[in-house]
């Protein structure tokens, strides 16, 4: 799933910061590298605690979840408050980084879900008799 998110992801990110580079100027350089990087580590955590909890309770890895994701919402709203009050616009454009930052998300998530198309899992179908076992617990 990481390589199948990471290189749409990261081909959109360079070609998203060229693109507003030439649009807004070289500001546009430093607000892409820094939305590609929040993106793609806020993605790669996202997909190293799926991995870890794999074998792990439902219930605890809802748990983990919601504490990843609340943890990541709150890290980052402190670090977009602390880079909106100590670096100044003309160093980093702000709109680079939001449009860079969607763009990259969005081709994560594609990536993510064509790369879980491809994984082929078999899982059986309710009604699907050939992949249901007897038990004799029907014949007396």
């Amino acid at each position: 799933m990481w390589r199948g998110a990471i290189l749409p992801a990261s081909v959109v990110g360079v070609l998203a910061t060229i693109g507003m580079t030439l649009a807004r100027g070289t500001s546009s350089i430093v607000g892409g590298i820094l939305a590609e990087f929040i993106v793609l580590i806020f993605f790669g955590i996202h997909l190293a605690i799926s991995k870890y909890s794999r074998k792990l309770d439902p219930m605890m890895t809802m748990v983990l979840v919601l504490i990843s994701y609340f943890a990541k919402l709150l890290i980052l709203g402190v670090f977009l408050l602390v880079v909106v009050n100590t670096v100044p616009e003309k160093s980093l454009d702000r709109t680079t980084f939001g449009v860079v930052a969607v763009a990259i998300t969005f081709a994560w998530l594609a990536g993510e879900v064509r790369a879980f198309l491809k994984l082929r899992l078999h899982l059986p179908l309710p009604g699907d008799t050939s992949h249901n076992q007897s038990d004799g617990m029907g014949e007396l």
